[in-house]
């Protein structure tokens, strides 16, 4: 690390609050990258403050997770949970806290690295008004989003103006796959700066646990065909496709089926209601007896969930990376997914998994029960799923990248004033 470098940094992901427990509403993905990436660069010797949107009044304001890194909770708006669709009008109150913060600590974050587009708005204004170098990471691109559902919010006009300004200004944008790099220039702007630097996982946690061990800790029979699933309940996830293709399996009418829906958030939120929709359809298929919903999973029994599988299944209609497909290959369990955006990326088709066109029922039927009916095929997979994760995308070689990046930033702002005078 070059000493002349404020190692004061700034993570900004004012919806996904890094402190929560994941699975929870709209908490998934962008939580644990910010997270994880925040404790690595700690470590690293950063000071890393993690700035998120306080949501409940009995939230802690600040949350120190090692010596260098901590959450803030900033008070922006009503104190309860708003939805990412409707967070828009609360971020010049969090810009103000977030300057006030600065102001009380007497400390200036000449960095920022912003997640998601409503934070990549606060780390534009901080720009205009302190001269904060932004990185950003957009974790899912409006255009994209928009194409797969049907009612459009009423602030996508907003979010698309918005996630164009950040790839054209920011300093660097960070993609998780080359695929969404490629989606950046063909569908957002031809203009930016874009580095490739994967998500990563926990491989110390994940892999940490074996599959009959992980069988006796969740009372699962040794014999039965174990399909997961782990994510949020939404609709662009895709279990219903999963569910359906699950009914089709030859294994289900030899009773040797065991599907397992891990996820979600109390009942009446948004995710709330697509599990009451999803646990309706596998009712209404007869589906109950093999299907279990454990509700959401913490992080430390996660790893016995990927380690107990025969084969975790993500079905996302579009994903940017899939951290839930790196989680089970790193714990050596093969993985279908859908074949798009960063999925292609993660999963390697017929080496470390299957992909399959989205929302393709029959298609998912055929790739799962394939694995399922070849065991030494399915070890052989997931041995190749996890060489590849610890190869490719440990938070720690993730963080080593990141550091490369910040520090070449800095010290380009460093060296400007020289540059200038002459």
């Amino acid at each position: 690390m070059n000493s002349t470098t404020n190692k004061h940094i700034a993570l900004i992901s004012v919806h996904g609050d890094p402190a929560i427990e994941i699975g929870r509403e709209e908490a998934g993905g962008q939580n644990v990258y910010v997270r994880q990436v925040g404790e690595a660069l700690g470590k690293l010797g950063w000071q890393v403050d993690m700035f998120s949107r306080k949501v409940s009044a009995d939230q802690e304001t600040i949350v120190q997770h090692n010596s260098n890194c901590r959450t803030i909770r900033l008070t922006a708006g009503p104190v309860e949970f708003i939805s990412r669709d409707h967070g828009f009008q609360y971020l010049p109150k969090f810009v103000n806290q977030l300057m006030k913060f600065q102001k009380e600590t007497d400390v200036k974050y000449d960095l920022a690295h912003t997640n998601y587009w409503l934070s990549s708005w606060v780390g534009m204004e901080l720009k205009k008004r302190q001269g904060t170098k932004q990185v950003h990471t957009y974790h899912s691109l409006g255009v994209i989003k928009y194409n797969t559902i049907e009612n459009i919010p009423l602030v996508a006009s907003q979010r698309l103006l918005v996630e164009k300004q950040v790839l054209e200004t920011a300093e660097r944008i960070v993609a998780t796959s080359p695929q969404e790099q490629e989606h950046m220039r063909s569908l957002v702007s031809h203009k930016g700066n874009i580095d490739i630097i994967p998500c990563g996982t926990n491989i110390q946690k994940f892999g940490s646990v074996g599959r009959q061990a992980a069988r006796d800790a969740l009372n699962i029979n040794p014999e039965a065909k174990v399909v997961l699933y782990v994510g949020r309940f939404d609709h662009r996830k895709g279990i219903e496709t999963l569910v359906r293709a699950m009914r089709e399996s030859k294994f289900y009418e030899s009773k040797q089926l065991q599907l397992i829906i891990g996820g979600g958030s109390t009942p009446g939120n948004s995710d709330g209601r697509e599990r009451d929709r999803i646990e309706a359809i596998v009712n209404e298929l007869g589906m109950s007896e093999c299907t279990t919903f454990p509700g959401c999973l913490s992080r430390d029994i996660l790893p016995a969930y990927y380690a107990a599988a025969d084969v975790c299944v993500v079905p996302s209609h579009y994903e940017p990376f899939g951290l839930v497909a790196i989680e089970a290959m790193a714990s050596g369990t093969p993985v279908v997914a859908s074949d798009v955006g960063g999925l292609q990326f993660t999963v390697v088709n017929e080496e470390t998994g299957l992909l399959v066109p989205p929302q393709n029922v029959p298609a998912f039927n055929h790739a799962i029960d394939r694995i399922l009916s070849n065991p030494a095929w399915q070890q052989e997979l997931g041995k190749a799923a996890k060489r590849r994760v610890i190869n490719q995308f440990s938070w720690d070689g993730v963080a080593i990248q990141l550091d490369e990046l910040y520090t070449q930033l800095l010290q380009q702002s460093v060296r400007q004033p020289a540059l200038a005078s002459k």
